[in-house]
């Protein structure tokens, strides 16, 4: 009977240890209601005003080191674009220098043209597209960023060069005006690279414009030097306002510059123009300057 009692008292414990402390105040006795809900994960992005340290077109989550424009950095994230339709179907990101990549670099010309104010390809600048990675592409990440940075002064501006140089500061409106950054009167060194040079001192070229090169190979697009002459001196006479006739190339000489292979891959296809003077030097711009400022020699 001992036992059976022991028994009966254990289980009369439990029960009013289940069903007898009652509910604390305050509460409804039911825990799960009360739980937040788990948030969606969420895919990391980029986003446009930020300027980094790394040059390179990488988007990794390991290599996103973004700083404050104002430090020194080497690329301004200035938009965040999306691939679409088959791109986006595509079980691998574009690969950057690739033609898959052109209608994303033709978006982040144009938005850099609204960006700094100007066509960024008569100044000392060049654009490139950086796709995120390809573990992002597999999370559903679709997204790519649009990059501008400053070339150096020598070989940058000459297409030789195609690394980003350090600068503090960002680009937005920075050929808004008058902007050290863009391309206007030069000198030639013994190298043969166009030096930025005052148009109120002594000099021989200047810089006229763009001529968009067809969408062909970088050796194919350099092998009609004559008929890249041709195109640069019909943008030359559109500058300085004269006649495109028989008599244009006794006014002007010509000299170009193509953008680096590198920017070519990306997706440029400007062709710097430049004026060049074979007879005395000028200290003036030719800009608008009509017949006068380019006389029949």
């Amino acid at each position: 009977m001992r036992r059976c009692l022991g028994v009966l008292l254990s289980a009369a414990l439990v029960a009013a240890a289940l069903t007898g402390c009652g509910t604390p105040p305050g509460t409804d006795g039911d825990l799960t209601d009360d739980w937040r809900p788990v948030a969606e994960p969420r895919q990391f992005a980029p986003q446009a005003g930020e300027c980094h340290v790394i040059g390179e077109a990488t988007a990794y989550l390991t290599s996103h080191q973004p700083v404050e424009c104002a430090k020194t950095h080497l690329v301004e994230t200035f938009h965040i674009g999306t691939f679409t339709g088959d791109l986006a179907a595509r079980p691998i990101p574009p690969k950057v220098g690739t033609a898959a990549m052109r209608s994303a670099f033709a978006e982040c010309d144009a938005e850099a043209r609204k960006f700094v104010g100007g066509d960024w390809r008569g100044a000392r600048l060049t654009v490139q597209v950086a796709p995120t990675s390809p573990a992002g592409w597999t999370g559903g990440s679709r997204w790519y960023r649009c990059d501008l940075f400053e070339l150096d002064a020598v070989r940058g501006a000459n297409g030789d060069n195609d690394a980003a140089v350090g600068r503090s500061g960002s680009l937005r409106g920075a050929l808004k005006g008058s902007s050290p950054l863009a391309l206007r009167c030069g000198e030639e060194d013994d190298w043969g690279h166009l030096l930025a040079a005052d148009c109120t001192r002594p000099h021989r070229f200047e810089y006229a414009g763009i001529w968009t090169a067809p969408d062909t190979s970088y050796a194919d697009a350099q092998e009609n030097e004559d008929g890249v002459h041709a195109k640069c001196r019909a943008v030359i006479a559109r500058y300085a306002k004269v006649p495109v006739d028989g008599m244009l190339r006794y006014r002007t000489g010509t000299t170009y510059r193509f953008p680096s292979e590198q920017a070519w891959a990306r997706g440029d296809r400007g062709v710097r123009c430049w004026f060049w003077s074979g007879g005395k030097k000028l200290t003036r711009s030719i800009a608008g300057g009509g017949t006068k400022a380019l006389p029949v020699n």
